[in-house]
């Protein structure tokens, strides 16, 4: 295991400041409360920066809140969660939904980065010899992960990258839509919430994320 070291890890959660602060807190207030343990983070199409949101997200909320919280990389990229922290190498995510009883293997797979407020789970690597895991055993992971933590925010792959962003949406307690400032087109977005809603995903809100502003930010405020 190859984790960044503590200047790397604060510079990947700082690189991103275009993560409006209002959506955070927001988001953030918006789901202090017992019924919402499992949060997912998705977008229409990959590269309107769900991870940074995700990583974001679970650090607002990791000190709004009391109790351990848990960030969930489910996202098969190569410029994903698990790459990012130094994670790509270690078993995550895949080797838990392959577990008869993923309770056993939560030390394994589980990390804990020193610099960061929160629990973290890799994506891990799919075994062609373990089979195929089943809706139910994803089912039965979050049911086991949302018991042990306050609060399970996962990083998930984009509506129109995948299948398995769409499922696990459909499991989760809440789901929040990135979207990337004039790069995620409104049709596409629009698009992407109706098929949010199909699968039955209980939508909390949006993170605009990449902002640009035009004119200094204390002008907008006086606006």
């Amino acid at each position: 295991m190859t984790m960044l070291r503590s200047e790397e890890t604060k510079l990947l959660l700082e690189q991103d400041k275009r993560v409006l602060s209002p959506s955070e807190v927001n988001l953030t207030a918006t789901v202090l409360d017992q019924a919402c343990r499992t949060l997912l983070l998705i977008a229409p199409t990959s590269g309107c920066g769900t991870t940074s949101s995700a990583l974001s997200m679970a650090r607002q909320l990791a000190q709004s809140a009391k109790g351990k919280l848990l960030l969930v990389d489910a996202s098969p990229s190569a410029t994903g969660l698990s790459s990012r922290l130094g994670m790509a190498a270690d078993p995550g995510l895949f080797e838990l939904l392959h577990s008869e009883h993923p309770e056993q293997q939560f030390g394994r797979c589980i990390q804990r980065h020193p610099d960061l407020p929160f629990d973290l789970l890799p994506l891990g690597h799919p075994s062609p010899a373990s089979g195929r895991f089943t809706a139910e055993d994803l089912q039965r992971l979050l049911g086991c992960l949302a018991a042990r933590y306050r609060f399970v925010v996962i990083d998930a792959e984009a509506v129109y990258s995948g299948t398995s962003g769409l499922t696990l949406a459909a499991m989760a307690d809440g789901v929040v839509l990135v979207v990337r400032a004039e790069e995620t087109r409104w049709e596409v977005a629009q698009a992407a919430v109706q098929r949010l809603r199909q699968a039955n995903a209980h939508l909390l809100g949006s993170v605009f994320n990449a902002r640009k502003f035009y004119m200094p930010k204390w002008l907008y405020k006086l606006l």
